[in-house]
């Protein structure tokens, strides 16, 4: 009886590892369906495992149903994240209610989630990334070796000419001598691509206009 619960523990271990892997995949490469098909491949297998040992019901699949509705609601409009804290809680609460609600059911869980984290650093880098993914995760630090510069004092860039790398509504950044900064339009939009020069520069505050 130790050996069959070792090994029913050690499944659904790697079940929930498959789950939490196909809903990271998703919200990396916002929704491109690949991971939803292994995730709910591997939450029917699951499901009915633990529907042999009686502590499953149509209530628990109901609401893992619901959450990952939640979830996909979440990756296709990418709101402000409240569908991802319901989809994210009613998935987990269902997957515990599925295997008794206990602390040993809340230690596979655990379990299967930092599997799930491993294994997924491991290929993140090969997949593309969506717009909720790069808010979820910062893929960039401002730092000197990624060409930005924490300069307190840029009043020697008043009058240089630099490119708009990111549009500027009014702010946004600007590539001037190879160093990135934070600045702000003087009034109008500009587009990422275009040419501006500092008009100003007092303390941290770098005030760009369109070069005519």
């Amino acid at each position: 009886m130790t050996i069959f619960a070792d090994f029913h523990t050690m499944m659904n271990v790697l079940l929930l590892a498959v789950v939490f892997i196909a809903i990271l995949t998703e919200i990396k490469t916002a929704g491109m369906g690949v991971g939803a098909i292994i995730g709910l491949v591997g939450a029917g297998i699951f499901f009915y495992a633990q529907s042999q040992s009686g502590t499953v019901g149509w209530w628990e699949i109901g609401l893992f149903l619901l959450g990952t509705l939640f979830l996909l609601m979440e990756i296709l409009f990418t709101g402000v994240g409240l569908f991802a804290v319901l989809g994210i809680s009613s998935i987990f609460v269902s997957l515990i209610w599925a295997m008794g609600g206990d602390v040993n059911a809340v230690k596979v869980l655990l379990a299967g989630l930092v599997l799930a984290i491993i294994l997924f650093a491991l290929i993140a880098t090969k997949l593309p990334s969506s717009k909720l993914w790069e808010r979820v995760v910062l893929r960039e630090t401002e730092s000197a070796e990624a060409g930005y510069n924490s300069v307190d004092d840029h009043g020697t860039l008043v009058g240089k000419e630099g490119i708009v790398i990111s549009e500027l509504r009014p702010s946004g950044k600007v590539e001037i001598d190879g160093n990135v900064y934070d600045v702000v339009s003087s009034g109008s939009y500009l587009e990422e691509g275009e040419r501006v020069v500092v008009a100003e520069a007092v303390g941290m505050r770098i005030v760009v206009r369109r070069v005519k």
